[in-house]
């Protein structure tokens, strides 16, 4: 039974706690044995962002010494753009002898949750049933940086009944990029807009997205707009109908 130690992130903690729900659920469907190391904060992703480099380390030392303490197999989150952070710890402090080493063994066992599932556990098909037609967002992080791309498409396209249709310029970003959405609102919003416009030419009737962050952006233009498509994390869709199982 593998052992994992549940990255919640930020946003799923504070605005989307379901989707912290949903994939421990999941996971422990799938046989694993799920702990939660409650100390546990920002990944730092913001500071680091900004330029606040040193802060970030700050930050990095207590999510590592955190997690060493879970002492668990594996971290795994609900957030390729978080998870993306933790995986750069190691670029934080690749000069220092002993923090890099604690940062690489870190990294190393860190993953996204689909990239987990399909990679780590080798498992496409969770049981999951949701009769819908969806449609996908390609957050950035996870599929630029951490090349995640194949993972979510096995897993929602062994989903009984979710018909899935193609999203027109999937890899363009949504427009929240974290603080850019903050300095740069007017590009933002036209960007957001730009994405809120292919989903409606999707026929969709749910967007699915692997990011909280992106899913908060969409989804609020979405609403503000009056469009009235649900916004679902692709771990609460792969967990409907396994939560009794």
């Amino acid at each position: 039974m593998p052992n994992v130690a549940l990255f919640v992130t930020c946003l799923s903690d504070t605005l989307f706690p379901s989707v912290g729900q949903a994939t421990v659920e999941l996971l422990e469907h799938l046989g694993c044995e799920v702990t939660f190391p409650f100390e546990q904060t920002c990944c730092g992703q913001p500071a680091y962002n900004s330029g606040y480099h040193e802060e970030t380390k700050k930050i990095a030392k207590h999510m590592i010494e955190t997690f060493e303490q879970a002492d668990a197999e594996y971290i795994v989150g609900p957030s390729g753009s978080c998870v993306m952070m933790m995986r750069d710890y190691p670029h934080l402090f690749q000069d220092d002898p002993v923090w890099g080493p604690r940062a690489e063994a870190h990294a190393a066992k860190t993953f996204e949750l689909t990239q987990f599932i399909v990679d780590v556990l080798e498992v496409t098909d969770v049981g999951a049933k949701f009769p819908a037609t969806a449609t996908y967002h390609a957050s950035c992080h996870m599929t630029r940086l951490l090349g995640i791309e194949a993972a979510p498409g096995k897993l929602l396209g062994n989903v009984d009944g979710l018909t899935m249709v193609p999203l027109a310029n999937v890899h363009n970003c949504c427009g929240f990029g974290g603080t850019f959405s903050v300095k740069m609102p007017d590009v933002s919003v036209q960007m957001v807009d730009e994405k809120v416009e292919s989903i409606l030419q999707s026929g969709a009737d749910v967007l699915i997205g692997a990011d909280a962050s992106c899913l908060m952006n969409i989804g609020g233009r979405l609403h503000k707009q009056g469009h009235p498509i649900k916004v679902m994390h692709i771990a609460e869709v792969l967990n409907e109908g396994v939560k009794q199982a």
